[in-house]
């Protein structure tokens, strides 16, 4: 088997194609021919030793999969040989094959490609999770999204149309702008890519009051941090919730007399801890993601695909923001 492999910390730039043995799949785990890998935010920081989950080395990153069951461990019930599936594998997708629990694999539609199943659980799931379980997203709401462009907020303009609210796009670019009109959002709003001063932050939480309208933002779905965070923050509505799902802009400093004014409540997600955590309740989300797949209200928005010799590529388009949708690694 080939895999892209991570053998010291450091960027896409270090990672190296390894021949390696085949892996047999310990007891209660399934070995999956890759065909593809989804390319997401954290490969870039676990590679660099900065996520909370730090494998020893040599590893190869890659965080989902899609494929195909090629053997079964000892006491795995309900795969075979042959079964289509995709796969949260933490770290090691990026690669010909993989080993994972049998309990953490999702046979797929026999209509779903793999690339969009490689590409679907983590996104999808982070989103849904985040709208439905963390917020209570209702129809009619006013949902925010901040870095709708990269994959998880793709995601989160989709399943906010899907759930029945009101959809803003924040992003960096007209070109993101427009991709995002595109897949759905209501309205959109450029931000700066370098957001500094306080002037500069009442400007951007003015816009974002006046697109919202007088009530202000029902749902603001963070995924971006950094000096974004706290104009989003100040345009919530009464009793709005302010979404905590990534910074590749950085950690924000939150004054929290601005949740008092407004009854508002700032939601951690960390949606592989829940899954881990609440696995029955993971696969109803699955499930009715499943569904909206199927009726063709969510697509996973694929713009660009990388041989796994070049996966540092994929790693290096989402570290410097210039991913729209989803990039995704692909297996001859």
């Amino acid at each position: 088997m080939k895999a892209m492999l991570s053998t010291a910390p450091g960027g896409p730039e270090t990672l190296e194609l390894t021949d390696l043995p085949e892996p047999e799949p310990k007891k209660g785990q399934i070995r999956v021919g890759v065909r593809a890998a989804g390319a997401n935010f954290p490969d870039t920081l676990i590679i660099r030793d900065l996520y909370q989950m730090k494998p020893p080395r040599p590893f190869a990153p890659g965080g989902e999969v899609a494929g195909v069951v090629e053997a079964v461990g000892e006491g795995v019930e309900g795969f075979s040989a042959g079964d289509r599936v995709l796969a949260l594998t933490g770290f090691g997708g990026f690669a010909t094959q993989v080993c994972v629990p049998a309990i953490n694999a999702t046979r797929i539609p026999d209509e779903m490609p793999f690339e969009d199943a490689a590409c679907f659980v983590f996104t999808y799931g982070t989103s849904y999770h985040a709208l439905k379980d963390r917020a209570g997203l209702q129809p009619g709401e006013t949902l925010l999204v901040l870095g709708a462009a990269g994959g998880v907020g793709a995601a989160a303009v989709e399943l906010g149309r899907a759930m029945g609210a009101r959809v803003i796009a924040a992003v960096s670019s007209e070109e993101k702008a427009a991709f995002c009109r595109h897949i759905g959002a209501d309205e959109t709003l450029i931000y700066p890519r370098d957001l500094e001063g306080r002037e500069a932050q009442k400007a951007l939480s003015a816009e974002i009051r006046k697109i919202a309208g007088s009530g202000g933002v029902d749902v603001v779905y963070d995924a971006v941090g950094g000096a974004y965070a706290e104009p989003a923050l100040r345009a919530l509505a009464w009793k709005g919730r302010f979404l905590v799902v990534g910074f590749p802009a950085g950690i924000p400093r939150i004054p929290l007399n601005l949740t008092l004014l407004k009854v508002t409540q700032i939601v951690g997600v960390f949606w592989g801890a829940w899954v881990a955590r609440e696995p029955q309740a993971h696969a109803a989300n699955m499930a009715e993601l499943f569904a909206l797949y199927g009726e063709g209200r969510i697509r996973p928005r694929i713009t660009a695909r990388f041989p796994l010799a070049q996966a540092g590529r994929a790693l290096e388009m989402l570290e410097q923001r210039k991913a729209t949708g989803k990039v995704v690694v692909t297996m001859a």
